[in-house]
């Protein structure tokens, strides 16, 4: 008997990154676990990850290629070999190429993986080569990147190892024990200090449970306290002049912008209480240091952007840079010199492409949208869109057209891979090689892969690989391997890899960027924002000149695409459907909607195991205020109906006083096909973009609930 353990790093989109070993016995994964020596995950696994190896082993993997033999969407498969899956998808690709050109062909992808080279990137080289219509991905924080950028540049911000040193935190729309746990004792370490921690958050939630102070807001109200807690600073000189006079442009202009918003008007639209927001705002500004994490979820309304632009001048009014400790949070990951060009090849693109945003796949694919020509066939990779995307009836109807060739390359038998024409296998993490940046933390891993591939399938890398061989690409760069793709995913020759070489990476599994110690920085003590101006600005320089600078992960994408003006001052933005906003439709459907990250599901990743399932709930759950469940006759337990005029899903009732009355909560991540009732909390979600960078809008949703 042998047994080895093997250094990795978990895959998923998710801010921690964890470093993993796994325990190999002869030639299976018998285990995994945290690896103890990291500095910030520090040997623990969320329960998303800590029994990985039933995710490998399961009986439920594709192993093989399969090709459909049923109706589509049916999940009736006939196992293939790899050769002939590959001259189909060959022999389509050319038809269609020599017929309606190479955009009638569409990839998606997102980030079912978040390594580098074989995460959310991989495919785009040979998409671009082949000229096929750009899937634009704004998801996740496309709006809140484009803001953050106009705000103070593409700053790592504060070392999220630093908050042991804040004494005054603020976590806005982050639910850190379910989304970035590994940050929590940071926190705590804080916390134990002497810091207090407050939560924003519609919802009390795990997190909130044990903070010193849950202020509940309003779903898309948060730019409304934002803009509120400015007026305040200025108006009662809490600001710290030095550092506005020094490092900052555009003070005069916001003093005038925030004039119009009133605390008053702030307590309104929130929900918050008038002396609340007069207290919080006074803590803040006068408990240096000050430290604010923002959260994915701040930019999903209609304002979202202009959430993050007015959250993203607070810290720079009150000094907070000044610092360590101070300042903001959002994405540790500008800090990773990733040669995102190299990854995505754009260069390769034709000189007139089309681009089509993926929140809009389902009007895409029914002919909804003004395509010639229309997109022929799909092809998926990373991404689960039947159980994540909004319009989800759209979406099914042009997955089942008998004339769109569907190729889904996966680890299951997904709601989306039911209607593949071509079904892939797919390796995970513990059968493949990768480099993984983090959006969570300043180091760098490396994932060793730990066993042979199972069955037949092959990582994302080889899929394209074969894919560019079997259409007779021969260009050496559609051919690397994975150890040469790994050496070009970085700028090592960048100063935060001073001291970090490949071998060493591969040998213990991550090493910190060289970047200075967290008890150590304070980045903008002195300002040098990565600006235009080297300063916060207030005023953006960005949104005057329109030269927006496209967030990562994403082509073909330039400014907000509206054709619009972007206003340099922030500003508030009301949601586009609360009883405020849209009083009639809230006649109709008078409940606000939000889908947060699942504790035990990333995305959709897990939503079909039996582990997770257990620690989420079998069924799809939906939490009410007792109010809201009385007036409707639902109790705990009642099985229910949520709908509105875009679609309708079934749950099961949870009455909580943990929402705010108004508010219902259905925790996203469940499948169409795993709960058995239908579809998923998205088929309500609306097709709206936001305000900043086509970010879509999960929670700015009004719905009704009601018995079935």
């Amino acid at each position: 008997m042998s047994r080895t353990t093997v250094v990795g790093a978990c895959p998923h989109d998710c801010p921690d990154t964890c470093s993993i070993l796994t325990t190999v016995e002869d030639g299976k994964a018998i285990a995994v676990r945290g690896n103890p020596d990291h500095p910030f995950t520090r040997g623990r696994l969320c329960v998303k990850v800590n029994n990985y190896q039933d995710r490998v082993y399961s009986d439920k993997r594709v192993l093989y290629p399969m090709r459909r033999s049923g109706p589509k969407g049916s999940g009736q498969f006939t196992r293939i070999t790899w050769d002939e899956a590959l001259a189909e998808i060959a022999a389509k690709f050319k038809d269609i190429i020599a017929t309606d050109g190479a955009q009638a062909i569409l990839p998606y992808s997102y980030l079912g993986t978040q390594g580098i080279i074989n995460g959310l990137n991989v495919g785009d080289p040979l998409f671009n080569k082949l000229g096929a219509t750009v899937s634009e991905r704004t998801f996740c924080d496309s709006g809140s990147c484009t803001a953050y950028m106009m705000t103070i540049g593409h700053t790592p911000g504060v070392d999220p190892e630093a908050f042991i040193h804040s004494k005054y935190i603020i976590l806005w729309a982050c639910n850190t024990l379910s989304t970035n746990s590994h940050h929590w004792p940071f926190i705590e370490q804080a916390k134990k200090n002497g810091a207090k921690l407050v939560v924003i958050d519609p919802v009390r939630t795990r997190t909130a449970r044990l903070a010193d102070w849950h202020i509940p807001i309003r779903p898309g109200t948060d730019g409304a306290l934002a803009m509120a807690m400015m007026h305040i600073i200025i108006k009662e000189g809490l600001i710290d002049r030095d550092y506005i006079d020094a490092h900052t442009v555009g003070f005069a202009e916001l003093a005038e912008r925030v004039e119009q918003y009133t605390p008053e008007f702030a307590s309104a639209e929130t929900g918050i209480p008038l002396e609340d927001i007069y207290q919080l705002t006074r803590e803040y500004a006068s408990t240096p240091p000050a430290v604010i994490r923002i959260g994915v979820a701040v930019e999903r309304h209609a304002g979202g952007g202009q959430t993050v632009r007015s959250i993203a001048c607070l810290p720079a009014l009150v000094g907070a840079w000044k610092h360590v400790g101070g300042g903001l949070l959002q994405l540790p990951i500008w800090a990773f010199p990733v040669n995102w060009g190299g990854l995505m090849r754009p260069d390769l693109q034709p000189e007139k492409m089309r681009v089509i945003n993926s929140w809009q796949l389902g009007p895409a694919l029914i002919g909804e949208l003004p395509l010639d020509p229309p997109i022929r066939s799909l092809f998926v990779y990373n991404a689960n869109p039947m159980s994540m995307v909004s319009q989800q009836g759209k979406l099914e109807a042009g997955l089942a057209r008998d004339d769109l060739f569907t190729v889904v390359s996966e680890h299951f038998m997904t709601d989306t891979a039911r209607y593949a024409d071509i079904l892939l296998p797919a390796t995970t993490q513990l059968e493949q090689k990768d480099i993984m940046f983090s959006w969570g933390h300043l180091y760098l891993s490396y994932n060793n892969p730990a066993i042979e591939p199972l069955g037949e399938a092959v990582p994302n890398t080889e899929l394209f690989r074969r894919v560019a061989g079997a259409l007779g690409i021969d260009d050496p760069f559609f051919h690397r391997s994975d150890d040469e793709m790994i050496a070009q995913s970085m700028d090592w020759t960048s100063p935060v890899m001073e001291g970090i070489d490949l071998e060493t990476l591969k040998d213990k599994g991550y090493l910190r960027l060289n970047m200075p110690a967290a008890g150590e920085w304070a980045p903008h003590r002195d300002g040098n924002f990565p600006t235009p101006t080297g300063k916060c600005e207030f005023k953006s320089t960005l949104a005057e000149t329109g030269n927006f600078v496209a967030p990562l992960f994403r082509q073909g994408y330039n400014g907000d695409q509206s054709g619009e003006p972007v206003d340099p001052l922030p500003h508030y933005i009301a949601p586009n459907e609360s009883p405020a906003s849209a009083p009639a439709l809230a006649g109709k459907y008078p409940l606000s909607l939000i889908s947060p990250k699942s504790h035990a599901f990333l995305n959709s990743n897990y939503g079909n195991l039996p582990a997770q399932l257990a620690q989420a709930g079998e069924e799809q759950a939906v939490i009410l205020h007792p109010s809201d469940a009385d007036l409707r006759g639902i109790t705990a337990g009642t099985p229910i109906r949520v709908f509105n005029d875009r679609g309708v899903f079934e749950a099961f009732a949870t009455v909580s006083q943990d929402v705010m009355p108004g508010v219902v909560v259905a925790p996203a991540g469940y499948w169409q096909r795993s709960n058995r009732r239908g579809p998923t909390v998205h088929a309500l979600t609306p097709p709206a973009f936001a305000d900043l960078g086509r970010a879509p809008t999960f929670s700015d949703v009004l719905v009704e609930v009601a018995p079935t």
